[in-house]
């Protein structure tokens, strides 16, 4: 049965973003044709339209295929955890999307690095995604979307619609918006570049440690459990031994790194949404650090790591005896 549900929710996770790959290809060979045949406009006023504003296509696109058939989907499936597999491979989407729009001009060299990046961030993530489930489809959504179905009840069906897909788009795109700047602004490469691609890959490499050394960890704990022997009650050793979220911490690079590329080619402006994603990962934060103090095997531990051990930011621990100074 589970081998079934895994097969049936892959085959849907793999099909369902056909309907905007197809509307995409579809404009393309009508742009292509009109091109061909010296048509210096469309005949459809929808393809004009998606000619001329591509940020609002990608909105369109989003909202129809996203939003509204991944929503539809969850009421079915009664789980939303399709959009967590997705949020890795959305950007891919965007970065190809941006990068082939006919009104698209830009550095080449500058638009293979960004586009390679965020390749490797996306298989990053998205093994990291598949290596926790257990490498199922659809085995659970996120814990936040469950506490909320309980907190809402009953009227969660509409709620999740807003809670889960809109709100998703607009962190997504939002933090996208860099990879539309790189491919609708010509440029040559300059030093800020280079920063840029610091930044961004360090943020990747820190994420993918903070992530393995944690996947270790918890594998270890259930070997544990399994022996009927007392777990670890936290980790604090590599990166964690210096940052209390240092996957989070990696990931923020990752996103801020993409701000650089932006802010070097004048538009600055797009930072707006690597900072909403750095608010809401401190609400994150705070959920999972409350989370950590509810269990009574942990609690205490977990208090003493968080005078000791940073939040976010790697850097070295006070030791008690300065925690107690600080206090005095």
């Amino acid at each position: 049965m589970s081998c079934s549900r895994n097969l049936k929710n892959a085959i849907i996770a793999l099909l369902v973003p056909f309907p905007s790959i197809i509307f995409y290809l579809t404009f393309l060979n009508h742009y292509h044709s009109a091109i061909n045949t010296n048509n210096t406009s469309f005949s459809s006023t929808l393809w004009t339209w998606c000619y001329h504003h591509p940020l609002l296509f990608a909105n369109a696109l989003f909202f129809i295929n996203v939003n509204l058939l991944f929503w539809l989907i969850g009421q079915f499936q009664s789980s939303h955890w399709m959009i967590d597999p997705y949020w890795t491979v959305i950007p891919v989407m965007l970065v190809h999307y941006y990068a082939t729009h006919p009104l698209a001009q830009y550095d080449l060299w500058r638009s293979k690095i960004v586009i390679l990046l965020t390749w490797v961030w996306s298989i990053r993530l998205t093994h990291n995604y598949f290596r926790r489930e257990n490498w199922q489809w659809g085995a659970r959504e996120d814990w936040r979307f469950t506490e909320m179905s309980q907190q809402y009840g009953k009227q969660w069906w509409w709620i999740s619609f807003f809670a889960v897909y809109l709100s998703q788009q607009m962190f997504l795109i939002g933090l996208s918006l860099p990879l539309y700047v790189v491919h609708f602004v010509n440029k040559p490469l300059s030093i800020m570049d280079l920063v840029a691609i610091v930044v961004s890959l360090s943020g990747i490499v820190i994420a993918h440690f903070a992530d393995t050394q944690l996947h270790d960890f918890m594998s270890r704990n259930n070997k544990l459990k399994e022996l009927g022997k007392p777990v670890v009650p936290l980790l604090d050793s590599g990166l964690w031994y210096y940052s209390r979220h240092p996957n989070y911490f990696g990931e923020q690079l990752w996103w801020w790194g993409l701000v650089v590329f932006s802010w070097n080619l004048g538009h600055g402006w797009t930072f707006v949404g690597a900072l909403v994603n750095t608010l809401c990962l401190a609400y994150v934060t705070w959920l999972v650090e409350d989370k950590m103090l509810k269990k009574e095997s942990r609690a205490e531990a977990f208090r003493l790591y968080q005078k000791t051990t940073s939040v976010w930011i790697p850097w070295f621990k006070s030791f008690p005896s300065q925690v107690k100074n600080k206090n005095a």
